[in-house]
């Protein structure tokens, strides 16, 4: 029984009152604006860099497919609130849902990311999505499917899932895949963080903006009237900039990441470090070899096998491997890492 302000509700008012929160909260959470032909949708928890959780997903995706019927939407722009694009999906919530037997539950949130992933991987109109800050995970298929990424000297790329207990989803193993050499499991595996740069460089980024830049890009971009990809491209290549990769930068590793990273298994890819290692000892040799050791070893190695089928997938083929994945690890059949990772980190943050 629920005793509200205004007298006792029977479980249809309560239900109304839910529904109605709910909706709120996911209108809140993701912020929508309207200029001309563009639209502007803002994810809007910065205290949580914006991690999707199950509303804010079904929000963007109920956006997306109604402003894919609407012939007066030509571009849609997706930007973060505060100091993260997105830094993944909230996965707290999954791990009770596992943790209390309702696997199911997680299944349906990845079901809903997953259908997301795909609706943006195939959209007919052009999006924009501007990275400036925090890229992770969700944050990743949120943005990397659509046709421009800009990223900026605030940007921080990761799939960092391996160290979680789970593997690089939301379709990494088709856009990571696709990357120069093998760069893409030396990222998918190791959850290296990338620059702005690095972003740029590798394909992960279509252009780079300063930040300083973005107030008048934005602006520019409002005056779109056209979904021809190629206009919106003239606009952003006026802003773009070519910054130098950092000396220290992973990307200039590319032969040593290719010889290494392209072995058959994670055995003998760290086996090929460590050979590396004593040719010409380094700090990111060292650093790149405990990352390994550091990760979830059942998640290196359903990780780097993911990656490698989806060199021959399409997209639709890559989320839907990676669904049935996904469920495996949610009932446990894989590892339990995934879960015992989680908890880890709840009892830390509650401390």
């Amino acid at each position: 029984m629920c005793v509200c302000p205004g007298g006792l509700k029977g479980k249809e008012g309560r239900e109304e009152e839910e529904t109605r929160a709910v909706k709120m909260a996911s209108h809140s959470q993701v912020l929508v604006e309207e200029k001309s032909s563009v639209r502007i949708l803002t994810l809007n928890r910065p205290n949580q860099l914006n991690a999707l959780c199950l509303d804010m997903i079904s929000r963007l995706l109920q956006l997306f497919l109604a402003y894919e019927e609407d012939p007066s939407v030509k571009l849609v722009i997706l930007k973060g609130q505060g100091r993260a694009f997105c830094a993944g999906g909230d996965a707290l919530p999954l791990v009770r849902d596992i943790v209390q037997g309702k696997w199911r539950l997680a299944a349906d949130f990845v079901t809903y990311q997953y259908t997301l992933n795909y609706v943006l991987a195939t959209y007919s109109k052009t999006q924009v999505s501007i990275l400036n800050g925090i890229v992770m995970g969700g944050g990743a298929g949120l943005s990397i499917h659509g046709r421009f990424r800009i990223a900026t000297e605030n940007t921080v790329f990761a799939m960092p899932e391996t160290a979680l207990g789970l593997f690089p989803d939301v379709g990494a193993s088709y856009f990571l895949s696709r990357l120069p050499g093998f760069f893409g499991e030396y990222v998918g595996l190791t959850g290296a963080r990338l620059d702005g740069a690095e972003m740029l460089a590798c394909g992960l980024a279509t252009h780079f903006v300063p930040s300083t830049r973005l107030t008048s890009l934005e602006a520019d971009l409002y005056k779109v009237g056209t979904s021809d990809p190629s206009f919106v491209s003239t606009i952003l290549d006026a802003y773009t900039q070519h910054p130098h990769l950092k000396q220290q930068s992973a990307y200039h590793r590319l032969d040593v990441i290719d010889r290494c990273f392209s072995q058959r298994t994670v055995e003998e890819i760290i086996y090929a470090l460590e050979g590396e290692a004593t040719q010409e000892p380094n700090d990111w040799i060292s650093t790149t070899i405990r990352a390994l050791e550091k990760a979830s070893p059942s998640s290196l190695k359903i990780s780097l096998r993911s990656i490698r089928e989806g060199r021959l997938q399409g997209v639709r083929l890559c989320l839907i491997r990676e669904y049935r994945m996904a469920c495996h690890v949610f009932k446990g059949e894989i590892s339990k890492d995934f879960v015992e990772v989680l908890l880890a980190f709840a009892i830390v943050d509650s401390l």
